[in-house]
């Protein structure tokens, strides 16, 4: 195997000289190869491989595993469109997602050749208030769902917020998602316009053990009191379970852009950041604990008899008071150059693209972030630049076309 050491002194020869330079490319192509080999006689290679199911009672992106890439796009309807146009388009989305899910090119396919599997792929479909409003359609939405009310800690932006229908597209490998995504635009094109895209990432395959809490870039794990996919907990506190026939084994999607300011958040000592979160960072444990999923004892004192998880802590604020507060957390990670271009660290826009998942986003969702934005230190160092809610359709089986009881 090559060391780090000697691909580093190839590298280095790139800027020193040809010869050498052409020696530690050769190497590190070399290892690369040997490695794959290697790996791929063990069948160790499956990131392509491997798929999400699309049919069914749910869609399938909401309660698989984070994908390592995703691209949240909103779209508004182009003028005129009508019921009937919708399901047009809903009949191409399905068949197209139902191709890409598996690996397979979609009708019509300008470059097949870039179909080298699906790496988890996922599509979700889902739609905004006004979407309702516009297609004469407030009867069919869900109970609980609508505009969130603002909050004073907003500075939202037209250009990340709202939105009348959602493509939230994921995979584990970014040319895969590239591919899928442009197959789902030109799909859209007659029938609704780009809002926004919003790009975020997560850990790649393999980097962390299954069922390891990621971080956001503040370095903080982030949505430890998860209920586990697939659970009771899950499916009480996710999927739609009375209203309209279409949303009946869907859910309600919020998704909250939150610029980072990580310049000053990294002046801080890491007792300050603990003490701000409520969790110690190197493990995630509540401060009152050793390890993650510690039991969090919110009247725990320390040897002076201060609260052990200050008033203000981001835990305190955020925990549920009651079991209709509690709701499925999903955040990605984003970072994109500031409008200025400049490429300082102080002009790396950092942030995260966190969605909740709710049955009734107005019971469970909307009093925890009301704490949230009165008294939560954290706030010193986010700020929430994009809001958008979004109905997500049932999923379907064989033969049905998503989301055809909204529209038909």
């Amino acid at each position: 195997m090559v060391s780090r050491r000697q691909l580093l002194l190839g590298a280095a020869g790139l800027a020193g000289g040809s010869a050498l330079a052409g020696g530690g490319g050769a190497l590190a192509a070399e290892a690369y190869k040997r490695g794959f080999a290697e790996a791929e006689a063990k069948g160790e290679i499956k990131v392509a491989e491997a798929t999400l199911p699309w049919s069914g009672k749910h869609q399938g992106g909401v309660e698989a595993p984070a994908q390592a890439h995703t691209n949240f796009i909103a779209l508004n309807l182009k003028p005129g469109i009508t019921r009937d146009d919708m399901l047009r388009w809903m009949l191409l989305l399905t068949e197209d997602i139902a191709a890409l899910a598996t690996g397979e090119a979609v009708l019509a396919d300008p470059s097949p050749e870039l179909i080298v599997g699906a790496a988890n792929l996922s599509v979700t479909v889902g739609f905004g208030p006004s979407l309702f409003k516009k297609l004469s359609l407030e009867d069919k939405m869900p109970v609980g769902f609508g505009e969130i009310p603002s909050f004073k800690i907003d500075a939202l932006k037209d250009e990340h917020s709202g939105g009348e229908v959602l493509l939230h597209v994921g995979a584990d490998d970014l040319q895969i998602l590239a591919h899928a995504t442009r197959a789902l635009l030109r799909d859209s094109d007659a029938f609704a316009d780009i809002k926004w895209i919003q790009a975020g990432f997560t850990n790649a395959v393999g980097t962390n053990r299954p069922g390891t809490t990621q971080r956001n870039l503040m370095g903080q794990v982030d949505g430890t009191d998860n209920p586990e996919l697939g659970s009771e907990n899950f499916k009480n506190q996710v999927w739609i379970e009375q209203g309209p026939a279409w949303a009946v084994g869907g859910t309600q999607l919020v998704l909250r852009r939150i610029k980072m300011n990580l310049e000053t958040w990294d002046s801080l000592g890491r007792t300050q950041k603990e003490q701000t979160i409520g969790r110690y960072l190197h493990n995630g444990a509540p401060l009152n604990g050793k390890n993650e999923r510690d039991p969090i004892d919110f009247e725990a004192t320390n040897e002076f008899g201060l609260k052990v998880i200050p008033e203000f802590a981001h835990i305190r604020r955020a925990s549920a008071k009651n079991m209709d507060e509690l709701f499925f957390r999903r955040p990605f990670n984003y970072q994109v150059v500031s409008a200025d271009q400049k490429t300082t660290p102080g002009n790396l826009e950092s942030g995260l693209l966190w969605t909740a998942y709710a049955r009734n986003l107005s019971k469970q969702y909307v009093p925890v972030q009301e704490r949230l934005a009165s008294f939560d230190l954290l706030n010193q160092w986010t700020t929430p630049v994009g809001s958008a809610t979004f109905a997500i359709a049932r999923g379907v089986k064989p033969g049905e076309i998503l989301a055809e009881e909204l529209f038909a």
